[in-house]
């Protein structure tokens, strides 16, 4: 597991008291409208509609409020009209960063990200430059203390899952993005609860951190989550869980 997604995982633990939770909500509500908009407004039909109310339920946002960001997106041309710009950078020490936006001020939502990674030694990069170290998979975490890897592996390769990896107390079920909703549902109905489940981009090679560049690439990497425009981060650093769970607290 890259110690990306231990930080994803960490991130979803904490967020369950952060002060942070009625941004976050608000950031799934404008995901799952758009999916919507774009897509229709049955998930069934609609596998990034599908995946974005799976991302809130699993995030523990209210059905209503779930019920609600479906109806805008279905209304047609109704509200604000948002665009998905990808930014690419690099943190501290080298690391390779990939920043998903859904705004509807592109100017704004540039000066905003550039001024991110400048402050925190960071820049920007030209489309390309550090995509290539990423490839987009289904990623479902589950707590190792709960379930033997017999039985998680059983179940997730059955449902066409590519890979289950153990690092600590957590196994992570990888797939191809089409199969994330089988083996999520194979997974649930053999009784596999998990911590999360979701389209990511996971790192094809990883940057080892110290704790000084790893404390600076926190502080980049809580800029850019914290604002309002930035729907997902990735990056590929490694760092001890020590040190991660440190920063994290």
């Amino acid at each position: 597991m890259s110690g990306h997604s231990k930080w994803a995982t960490i991130k979803h633990k904490k967020g369950k008291t952060d002060a942070r939770r009625g941004k976050l909500f608000s950031k799934l509500s404008r995901a799952i409208t758009v999916a919507a908009r774009e897509g229709g407004p049955d998930p069934g039909m609609n596998i990034a509609l599908a995946n974005a109310v799976e991302k809130a339920k699993g995030e523990s946002m209210p059905k209503d409020n779930i019920e609600r960001a479906i109806q805008r997106g279905s209304g047609g041309g109704e509200g604000e009209q948002y665009e998905s710009i990808v930014y690419e950078g690099y943190g501290p020490a080298g690391v390779a960063i990939i920043v998903e936006v859904l705004t509807d001020n592109r100017n704004r939502s540039a000066a905003e990200v550039r001024n991110i990674f400048s402050k925190h030694g960071g820049s920007l990069a030209q489309p390309g430059a550090v995509a290539w170290v990423f490839e987009r998979r289904g990623s479902i975490v589950v707590d190792a203390a709960k379930f033997t890897e017999d039985d998680v592996m059983t179940a997730a390769i059955d449902a066409g899952a590519e890979d289950v990896q153990q690092d600590g107390d957590q196994f992570e079920v990888l797939t191809e993005p089409t199969d994330l909703a089988a083996v999520r549902d194979a997974l649930a109905a053999a009784g596999i609860a998990f911590d999360s489940a979701e389209l990511t981009m996971v790192p094809k090679n990883t940057v080892k951190l110290e704790e000084g560049d790893a404390r600076k690439t926190m502080k980049i990497m809580d800029a850019l989550e914290d604002s309002d425009d930035v729907q997902e981060v990735y990056a590929n650093f490694d760092i001890p869980d020590e040190i991660l769970e440190a920063l994290a607290g």
